[in-house]
Formats: C-alpha cells, structure tokens, sequence
C-alpha cells in the first residue's frame, strides 16, 4: 500500500561513502522526517520506511509507536487496511508512506498505469486507499528509491491521488516531504510546487535536474544530505537489523557494517 511500485534502477545499498550505504542514508532521512509522531502506520512491502520507524522508536526510547503492516511484533491491528483507514480519519495518524509508478510536479500520484486509461499500457496493483490517507494524514511522506523521468513525470498519465485540493475542500492532509534516492524535496500546498532541500552524498544537482521530468525551486547553494551519526549506524546494523529482519529478512542483509555491504 505504501510503497506501491517495485523500484527499479536504484542502486538500493550501494556504498556511498566508507562508513554508511545509500540504504542507511535513506532510513536516517525519513527518520528525521518523523520527529514529533506519535504514531506511524508503514504499508506493506516498505522496508526502508519499516526501518526508519523502528529507528525512532528507539531513538525515542518508545515514544513514537509503529505498526508496520505484515509484520507479527509491531503490529497490533487485526485487519490492517480498515484499522488505518479508522486512524486516519479520527485524526489518530500522524505520518504515512505514499509513492507512485508515476509522481509528478504538482504530487499527484498515479498508482493505475501508463498510458490512457482504460487502456493502459502498463498496468500496476491500483489505487487502493492512496487518495483516502493523502487527505487525512497531516505528514504525508512520498518516498520512492527510483528517480528517473520514467518516474517523476510532468504530468501522470491518471491521478490515483491529488497533490493538492481546491480551497473549498475539507483537506487536513497532503504530501509533507518526497524522499528519493537522489535528494530530499520539501512540497509547497499553496504554490503546488516542490523545492530540493538537499542532494544525497555522491549526487549533484544537475544530476537530480536531468533526472527530473517536472520543474522544482532550488536555493543557493543545496546543501548536503547529513550523513547518519554513528549512533544511528550502530542501531541500524544491530537492532533495527533484528527487529526489521523478522519482516524483511533478505532487506536486513542490507544493514550491516561496511565489510558486510561492499
């Protein structure tokens, strides 16, 4: 439900730099994205965002409580989809995890396929909950590894889910923050437009720019993404590790000290 569509072309776990991977980059981004929730539901098939939630919950000492969906110990629904739409919509969720096959400038999301619909050329699983919890959830975080023009388009080809709302609409909730595997965008509700807020290590901005099929805003310079302290690491390679691998074994392979993860 989360993370939607498989990624492709990411370079998922390279080695950026001598201490830490592109995988554990991108669960301390998100985790910093979480600071002040009390409550955060992660969808299936959502590895980095599952980790990052486990991560604060550590780093907070317990006080964020996760429910990571597929999962037997942090998850305490019975039927996962109803109890998150039942959450959202009392206004008892703080953060979820949205992507897309398709993302385009305005954070419209299409989770349905390419081409015109109803005869899409690509189909992917379908829109599911994605516009419901894009509403109601005040700190929606769209994440996707892939940043290609395959994937941040200029227009998608069917919105499953609205960036933004009319003014006459009842909307508490919308896109917070995007995390790809090359930077981190913040998103503006009134203007309708993205703004890089750092560029990973190993990555430029012309790099993000040619990768980009819509325009952003960018201030001068971008700054770096911070690289995650050594506290995280050792929390990633060791707990979160533990506690992740019993969702995702073959992903906790992934976090591990850098002889493990050439």
């Amino acid at each position: 439900m989360a993370e939607g569509v498989a990624s492709a072309r990411s370079g998922a776990g390279r080695r950026v730099s001598a201490s830490f991977s592109s995988t554990e980059l991108l669960i301390a981004v998100i985790a910093r994205l979480l600071e002040g929730c009390r409550h955060v539901i992660v969808g299936a098939s959502s590895p980095i965002p599952g980790s990052a939630v486990l991560l604060v919950r550590s780093l907070t000492g317990g006080t964020l409580r996760p429910t990571v969906l597929g999962s037997r110990r942090n998850n305490n629904f019975t039927d996962g989809g109803v109890e998150t739409f039942d959450l959202a919509a009392q206004g008892r969720l703080d953060a979820f995890f949205l992507s897309g096959g398709q993302i385009d400038g305005e954070a419209n999301l299409n989770l349905v396929g390419t081409g015109a619909y109803p005869q899409s050329e690509v189909r992917w699983p379908g829109s599911f909950g994605s516009a419901y919890l894009y509403f109601l959830v005040p700190r929606v975080i769209l994440f996707r590894e892939e940043h290609t023009r395959r994937v941040m388009v200029p227009r998608v080809d069917f919105v499953s889910a609205p960036g933004t709302s009319p003014a006459n609409v009842y909307r508490p909730g919308g896109p917070y923050k995007m995390v790809t595997g090359l930077g981190l965008f913040g998103f503006d509700r009134q203007r309708r437009r993205f703004t890089l807020e750092s560029v990973h290590p190993g990555h430029s901005v012309e790099e993000i720019h040619d990768h980009t099929g819509f325009d952003f805003d960018c201030p001068q310079p971008v700054p770096v993404t911070p690289a995650p302290d050594p506290h995280v690491l050792e929390l990633l390679r060791t707990r979160i590790r533990e506690e992740v691998a019993e969702t995702y074994p073959r992903f906790a392979q992934r976090l591990g000290p850098p002889a493990a993860n050439p």
